[in-house]
């Protein structure tokens, strides 16, 4: 199996899991179509990424799983910061609201020729007012810089920043992990039932 993810946090989640894959990021473009919805958005990209490296680098039969999370509100995607000013600016936008975060995920078969599983979850998350002050304390920690939304739930800002959360905490964090290991298993089972089947004469 190859996840097509150098994120840690994906990493660590499929070994959790009881997964070892072979870490193989995918190398794609992520510029979004014109119009796009965001949650279009995020679904084009995993399955995107999944396809990638399943034609470049999968042996026949091996699964690929990939991902992209994205942070939205009001309609409009926060990427991952520039630099603190620009963290500061999206956590000020999220301040006291609730705002979504979406995760597709697709999961392909190299060499296969029915379509790839793919499926997107949304979870909503609710912040805090936040003062000025617990603002510049969080952006001087660091955390938010490499992650989209300017936060990461498993971290400091899941114990500063979020009243709640309605969803999936690890569609969050960047993987919705028990709906990848159960479409997994089915993958699993697939083949289990095809090698059982007799063969027709």
């Amino acid at each position: 199996m190859i996840l097509a993810s150098q994120s840690p946090r994906r990493i660590e989640l499929m070994r959790e899991a009881g997964f070892d894959p072979t870490i193989i990021p995918a190398d794609i473009d992520e510029t979004p179509q014109p119009g796009e919805d965001p949650i279009a958005l995020v679904g084009r990209l995993a399955t995107s990424k999944a396809q990638a490296v399943a034609q470049a680098h999968a042996a026949p039969d091996e699964l690929v799983v990939a991902a992209d999370t994205i942070v939205t509100l009001d309609g409009k995607v926060l990427g991952k910061p520039v630099d603190a000013a620009d963290a500061r600016r999206m956590l000020q936008l999220l301040s006291g609201r609730t705002h979504q975060v979406a995760t597709g995920v697709c999961i392909v078969r190299a060499g296969d020729s029915e379509p790839p599983t793919s499926f997107v979850d949304v979870t909503d998350v609710t912040f805090f007012p936040l003062t000025e002050a617990e603002i510049d304390q969080y952006v001087a920690s660091g955390e938010p810089m490499d992650k989209a939304g300017a936060y990461g739930i498993q971290g400091i800002g899941g114990r500063m920043l979020v009243r709640g959360i309605n969803g999936d905490f690890y569609t969050v964090m960047g993987l919705p992990i028990a709906l990848v290991k159960r479409a997994i298993d089915a993958f699993k089972q697939d083949n289990e039932e095809a090698a059982a089947a007799p063969l027709q004469p």
